[in-house]
């Protein structure tokens, strides 16, 4: 006994030594090599912006202090997140728990079935046509003239002529014609009923009469009959099938549930256990699961704290626009309203009289539901906030520029734009989507300082210094 614990601690210090601890945060230690994972992942050959490795800590820490602060929530144990987790974690663990062999016993037993399906019904023709081609649209002078022309060859067939001679000089199938209407292996269902019907009436040898199908007069020499193909000549079209259709995913669903049902679990408890056995044996595979469990974290995490709390606190963007006005300073001013054009002159009035009290956001359902409820649209309209440049319109009525070229719409030849002249933006909502993602940062900041002051974090340097170099 004392020799196995002997053992076991050594193993234990080995692995220390191999992979230390580089920090902790909030007591839970990050080793050296998921440091490194991330590292080496995020600063890769064709990153911009890349870190050195000293850079890299503080956002590694952020990164970690969020991860732990969602843990605080217990948002692990959600069904949401449970769910989304298992759902990625498994597309890594299923394809580990089946073998060659397996896909190999799917091939096979597709190919049994077609190949019994096949020679069931008399396996393989290779024939030989000529197609007169005939629209389904032809009058009965057309059809007359087209049967009397492929009555004319076949009759010239069964005087001597040469079919392959034959096909190249009349065939309108122009893909076999030069190859004299020779046409690749057919099996069951693979053509047209008519032809298909016919070619496998006849005898190796055997020439058809004209026969009339969906696409005109074939005439039909059959070269040979043959049983299905053998399995070789097909496996790699078969496996390429398995993993195009998704037959493989089927194949994995069926090896989980043998594999459970074996070791007396259910799937669930089977791949957890599984993907704690794999990801012990495999780093790589180890830092994939837990990259994706934790980044899962960050981004619900986050969503919470930062970014849906930012987009919803409308009296927060009000507020930080207010603080940071000149932030938002314009180099030239900008038109905020609508360009549109009418149908009808009077509409021209009558949508600015409909929108004249309203907030600006609500203009484009006003005049949606005023003007363009039915088919047809009375009104086109293009609301925004405008520079110059942006909309000849605008430009030309709106910033009061001469010479500006507007072209016209024949079908509403009455333009107007309605709005004014901004020299600055007067609300957040002028630059709402700059102010939305400064506030963002902001509600980031301050969050992130305060998980500093929450959580303690420490960081062996001497283990830093070896990132990468070990």
């Amino acid at each position: 006994m004392k020799t196995l614990v002997g053992a076991l601690l050594l193993a234990v210090s080995a692995q220390a030594q191999t992979d230390p601890t580089l920090m902790t945060v909030n007591g839970i230690p990050v080793s050296r090599s998921e440091f490194e994972y991330s590292y080496n992942k995020n600063n890769s050959e064709g990153v911009i912006d890349k870190k050195s490795v000293e850079e890299y800590v503080d956002l590694f820490v952020n990164y970690k202090l969020k991860v732990v602060a969602a843990l605080d929530e217990r948002i692990d144990t959600t069904q949401a997140f449970l769910n989304e987790f298992a759902q990625y974690r498994d597309q890594q663990i299923r394809p580990m728990l089946i073998t060659d062999e397996d896909v190999e016993t799917e091939a096979r037993q597709i190919y049994n079935r077609t190949q019994h399906y096949v020679d069931s019904l008399g396996g393989l023709v290779k024939p030989a046509h000529i197609l007169l081609s005939l629209s389904q649209k032809a009058d009965n002078a057309q059809q007359q003239a087209i049967k009397q022309r492929a009555d004319s060859i076949y009759q010239a067939l069964v005087g001597g002529a040469d079919f392959a001679d034959m096909a190249r000089r009349f065939s309108d199938d122009k893909s076999t014609a030069p190859g004299g209407g020779e046409l690749p292996w057919i099996q069951p269902g693979q053509t047209v009923k008519a032809f298909e019907q016919a070619a496998y009436a006849l005898k190796v040898g055997e020439m058809s009469k004209p026969v009339l199908s969906d696409f005109g007069y074939h005439i039909i020499l059959l070269k040979d009959k043959a049983n299905f193909f053998p399995y070789d000549s097909l496996r790699a079209d078969i496996i390429t099938f398995i993993e195009r259709r998704g037959i493989k995913e089927s194949i994995m669903d069926r090896k989980v549930k043998e594999l459970a049902t074996a070791a007396g679990k259910d799937t669930k408890t089977y791949m957890d256990d599984k993907a704690k056995e794999f990801a012990a044996k495999d780093a790589e595979l180890n830092n994939l699961i837990r990259e994706y469990h934790d980044g899962l974290l960050l981004f619900e995490i986050s969503n919470r704290e930062v970014w849906d709390r930012a987009a919803k606190d409308e009296a927060g963007l009000k507020n930080y626009f207010k603080k940071n006005k000149k932030k938002y300073a314009w180099e030239q001013p900008r038109f905020k309203g609508i360009a549109y054009r009418c149908r009808d002159k009077e509409d021209v009035k009558r949508v600015q009289k409909a929108i004249k009290k309203l907030p600006f956001d609500q203009w484009a359902d006003c005049l949606r539901t005023t003007f363009n409820a039915d088919s047809v649209l009375r009104i086109r309209v293009e609301k925004g906030i405008f520079k110059e440049g942006d909309n000849s319109l605008i430009d030309r009525d709106g910033f009061k520029k001469k010479g500006v070229a507007v072209t016209p719409l024949t079908d509403y030849p009455y333009e107007a734009v309605y709005g004014k002249v901004l020299k600055a933006p007067k609300e957040y909502t002028d630059v709402k989507n700059q102010v939305t993602a400064d506030y963002q940062d902001e509600l980031e900041k301050a969050w992130v300082e305060s998980l500093r002051r929450r959580y303690p974090v420490t960081i062996d340097r001497a283990v830093l210094s070896t990132v990468n170099k070990h």
